[in-house]
C-alpha cells in the first residue's frame, strides 16, 4: 500500500516558508475520505474552519467531486478543492492558530494532497 498523507511534514513547511512567494496563493486540495463517515466529518471540519478562512481573507474558489481519473495511476480522489489565500502568510497564520480544527480534517480523511500554487505572472 502506498504512503498516505494527512498533514504537512516539517520539511515541507520549512521548504514552503523558504520560498519567495508574494501575492495570492491557491491551495489545491485532493481528498480521499474515510469510508466510515469521512465526508460527514469533513463537512463538520468545513463548518469549524469557516471562521478561520474568513478571518484570513481566504475564499473557496472551487469544490467538486472527482468523477474520474483521466491521466494518472491508481490514485483515486473523492473531492478537489481550490482555496485562494491573499498571501502565504495568511495561510500560515490560519493553519498555525492554536484553535484551528486540523484534527477534524485528519479524522475525516484516509489520504490527501495539498499543493501550493501561484497564479502565473505574465509580463
Amino acid at each position: 500500500m502506498s504512503q498516505t498523507y494527512l498533514a504537512p511534514s516539517p520539511e515541507n513547511i520549512k521548504h514552503l516558508r523558504s520560498m519567495d512567494l508574494s501575492g495570492p496563493v491557491v491551495m489545491l486540495n485532493l481528498l480521499r475520505f474515510n469510508p466510515e463517515g469521512g465526508r460527514e466529518t469533513y463537512t463538520k471540519y468545513g463548518q469549524a474552519a469557516a471562521p478561520f478562512l474568513s478571518k484570513s481573507g481566504a475564499q473557496v474558489r472551487y469544490r467538486a467531486d472527482v468523477a474520474a481519473t483521466v491521466i494518472g495511476g491508481d490514485e483515486t480522489w473523492d473531492e478537489v478543492i481550490l482555496v485562494e489565500y491573499p498571501s502565504i502568510q495568511a495561510f500560515f497564520e490560519m493553519t498555525g492558530h492554536p484553535d484551528y480544527p486540523g484534527n477534524i480534517r485528519s479524522d475525516a480523511l484516509l489520504d490527501s494532497r495539498l499543493y501550493c500554487t501561484q497564479p502565473e505572472r505574465r509580463s
